[in-house]
């Protein structure tokens, strides 16, 4: 089998998807995309393009190997995502041409079910207990929400009050039967993380997500991890097991790969696997598109040491277009009492409707991350 083509679509509201076609039929689906910079992976996954174009697609690793390291220049969210993307799709068409799922390809499964969790409040959070209650109603066992809007490197006792009563909220709407996670974006300074994380010790977070920016030096992660018993995540911004390490050292309890930033599936793995060693867990983050969720979920099925996976349905970034309408079937992600069902079609477990992404294509988009202001003027963390 050789690869005969690479195509890229862009489509709204903020995603990136791949094709590779192949001389004996078999297409490959990915998702390689940094959110706001779409259109910058989309050049880089065309310059890589020349280095699969007339290869065999089942050398999954030996063409991961060569994506990373073949340009001397290697690493940083937008190579790693654009390899991520062709990862997955080259997965993808290696489970559709042995006619099984690409969990069964990784070691088979080792639960029958994903847990999964929902996103309430949006990036302002607000209106928390109705929106966890909704999500109750819906059959998660698990939410998450910002810990709260623009704050200062150190917030003013109001905004930490605020941000705690948020959460009492959740806990409120969850009890104690339900998991509650709880993301800082890394908006705030250490200091101030060490504060808040010690103030919603009493709500028990099932994480606190990059409570810190994630290129503060690891001494940094390590005071917030030893600031409370709150168990810590991070890693949406980090692209490598090496850049993992670091992190796994300094205490983090949960390791957030992203599948479509951190080097697709193939990398996935073995960050799982390091964090393992740790006694760390896996819970990928993916607020992106259906093909993104699909290789989490492959992974999730195939990994031990998984916790919980993001995902996207009913995000507040959506406006009006969710991931399954990019599908021929949405079964994968039609979600029963907070989990997923383990897929059994091969590859990736879903059928793209390629006219639909057509479609999208033509219009695309130029979605761009929001860039916040405190009221002094000066630039704050998103």
């Amino acid at each position: 089998m050789q690869i005969t083509g690479i195509e890229t679509f862009l489509v709204a509201p903020r995603w990136l998807f791949l094709k590779i076609s192949t001389d004996e039929g078999i297409t490959g689906w990915g998702e390689p995309v940094v959110e706001g910079r779409a259109g910058t992976v989309r050049a880089a996954v065309h310059e890589l393009a020349e280095l699969l174009v007339g290869k065999d697609p089942l050398r999954i690793e030996d063409h991961w190997q060569v994506l990373r390291r073949g340009g001397f220049y290697r690493g940083g969210p937008v190579l790693s995502s654009a390899l991520a993307g062709f990862d997955q799709a080259l997965w993808d068409i290696a489970g559709k041409a042995r006619n099984a799922p690409v969990h069964e390809l990784l070691g088979g499964p080792v639960r029958d079910r994903v847990r999964v969790y929902s996103w309430v409040g949006g990036d302002r959070p607000s209106g928390i207990f109705d929106a966890v209650s909704a999500q109750v109603e819906r059959g998660f066992t698990a939410v998450k929400m910002n810990v709260a809007g623009p704050l200062g490197p150190i917030a003013a006792p109001a905004e930490a009050s605020a941000a705690l009563a948020r959460a009492r909220e959740a806990r409120e709407a969850l009890g104690p039967d339900r998991d509650l996670a709880i993301d800082f974006h890394g908006r705030v300074a250490p200091a101030m993380a060490r504060r808040l994380v010690k103030m919603l010790e009493e709500v028990q977070p099932m994480f606190v997500e990059e409570p810190v920016l994630p290129e503060l030096p690891a001494d940094v992660v390590r005071s917030v991890v030893e600031a409370a018993t709150v168990p810590i995540a991070l890693g949406e911004r980090l692209f490598s097991r090496w850049e993992f390490k670091p992190v796994l050292d300094a205490g983090v309890a949960v390791v957030q790969p992203d599948p479509s930033h951190a080097g697709g599936i193939s990398e996935l793995r073995r960050i799982a696997a390091l964090a393992e060693v740790y006694g760390a867990n896996l819970a990928p983050h993916c607020p992106l598109g259906p093909i993104s969720l699909a290789a989490a979920l492959q992974v999730a099925f195939a990994t031990p040491n998984f916790l919980i996976q993001e995902q996207s349905l009913g995000m507040h970034y959506h406006d009006g277009r969710e991931p399954v309408a990019y599908l021929a079937d949405d079964a994968l992600f039609r979600f029963t009492d907070g989990y997923a069902a383990r897929p059994t079609a091969p590859g990736l477990g879903i059928e793209v409707d390629e006219e639909a992404v057509r479609r999208a294509d033509e219009t695309g988009h130029a979605w761009r991350s929001p860039v916040w202001r405190l009221p002094d003027g000066s630039f704050t963390e998103w």
